[in-house]
């Protein structure tokens, strides 16, 4: 139990310090973070509030979306949180096609260059990159499935997200495995092992599939046990490939937003330990 690690996300209701207070009193001993909330709470509040608790970051989320223009400035400040708040990763959602705004419709005269939209995502990481490695803040690339290709992530795939981080050091770009988005990919087996080869999983994140989805496929994310995702042969997998790292519990689900999160804990650390632990 002590790698599980509470996303901030899936106590959405709760502010910074009420989400690290209910981490103390539920015994988790990691965070996942939202820039959102932390720029709310305060940047040196939430460092004091995390730090006097004793927690880990396991996560800030999230930079990227580095397809829009003026991506650059914001994901300098995304890496300036992360340094400060000694987050183990900076997950990176890279963006979708230029002029697709996340979860709306597309602007007049977007563009539909996908090739050159992930051309856009290269260069604005060999940009970025080296800013982030002068603070020692990791950035870790997010594949997203591929419905949300043309509005979120133009990387849809762990080997896409590996073949991206491959030009950098491992200890400055790796992937993030989240479940949700990796789980349908018959080539997922090898790209695993192809990341614990090249020590890039930087982050593991998991929930659950439900069936069939909600009409608003982002909170599509069930609490671990209720959809059909097999999280105990996915996480033998992500440890067979060598990964020790905080196991972070990310889910985006409206009846959980709206329940107690006290009992969303509850239920979080009980399936925590039947479907990953499985004890």
């Amino acid at each position: 139990m002590r790698r599980l690690s509470l996303n901030q996300w899936t106590t959405r209701r709760w502010s910074v310090p009420e989400a690290v207070d209910g981490c103390v009193r539920h015994g988790i001993e990691a965070i996942g973070l939202w820039r959102e909330q932390v720029g709310e709470y305060g940047l040196a509040a939430s460092v004091a509030a995390v730090a006097g608790a004793g927690l880990r970051v396991s996560s800030l989320c999230r930079g990227g979306f580095l397809t829009s223009g003026g991506a650059l400035r914001d994901n300098r400040r995304a890496v300036d949180e992360a340094a400060a708040l000694g987050a183990a990763c900076l997950v990176m959602v890279v963006g979708g096609l230029p002029g697709v705004p996340p979860g709306g419709e597309p602007r007049p005269g977007f563009s539909r260059d996908l090739p050159g939209a992930r051309e856009r995502v290269r260069e604005a990481l060999d940009a970025l990159v080296p800013y982030a490695a002068e603070r020692g803040v990791r950035l870790a690339l997010e594949p997203l499935h591929p419905m949300y290709c043309a509005d979120r992530a133009v990387l849809s795939t762990l080997g896409q997200a590996l073949d991206l981080a491959a030009p950098y050091p491992a200890e400055r770009v790796g992937v993030v495995v989240d479940a949700f988005h990796v789980w349908w990919d018959p080539a997922l087996p090898e790209q695993l092992a192809r990341a614990g080869a090249a020590r890039r999983i930087a982050s593991y994140q998991v929930c659950d599939w439900p069936q069939p989805l909600p009409a608003d496929v982002l909170l599509g994310r069930a609490m671990m046990g209720d959809g059909v995702i097999d999280l105990g042969a996915l996480t033998d997998a992500v440890a067979a490939a060598g990964y020790t790292g905080d196991v972070e519990v990310e889910i985006f689900n409206a009846a959980l937003w709206a329940a107690d999160p006290d009992e969303v804990l509850t239920t979080m650390k009980s399936r925590y330990r039947s479907e990953i632990l499985r004890a």
